[in-house]
């Protein structure tokens, strides 16, 4: 696959999103948050990542508080995070949420978050 644009959003659409990203770069993590959210994760740069329904988001920080998960209030769900790379500005994108997109059928690379 090569960098596409997608759409996609929280489940109740108050965030919503455009990510031009390569769908043959995603990641599962074992984590404790990305363990139990069960995300399946793609990094793309933030100038790839544009909010198109820029809905209130919570931000939930933990371990080296290094990203910024943001979650709709009002759903729970979190569609995306902010962090960075060597000094880039990243996003984390939830494939999860992904329009038309069935995240549990691409061929992710496993993360050992829980080490770090």
């Amino acid at each position: 696959m090569a960098t596409q644009t997608y759409t996609g959003s929280c489940q109740c659409g108050a965030v919503a999103f455009q990510v031009d990203a390569d769908l043959d770069r995603t990641f599962t993590c074992n984590c404790s948050r990305c363990r139990r959210m069960g995300f399946v994760l793609t990094f793309v740069p933030r100038a790839a990542f544009h909010l198109t329904a820029d809905g209130p988001t919570t931000e939930y920080q933990f371990n080296k508080h290094a990203i910024s998960h943001r979650f709709c209030p009002v759903c729970g769900v979190q569609s995306y995070a902010y962090g960075e790379r060597e000094g880039q500005p990243l996003v984390a994108i939830n494939v999860n949420c992904l329009d038309d997109v069935d995240a549990r059928a691409l061929a992710s690379q496993a993360v050992d978050g829980a080490s770090r």
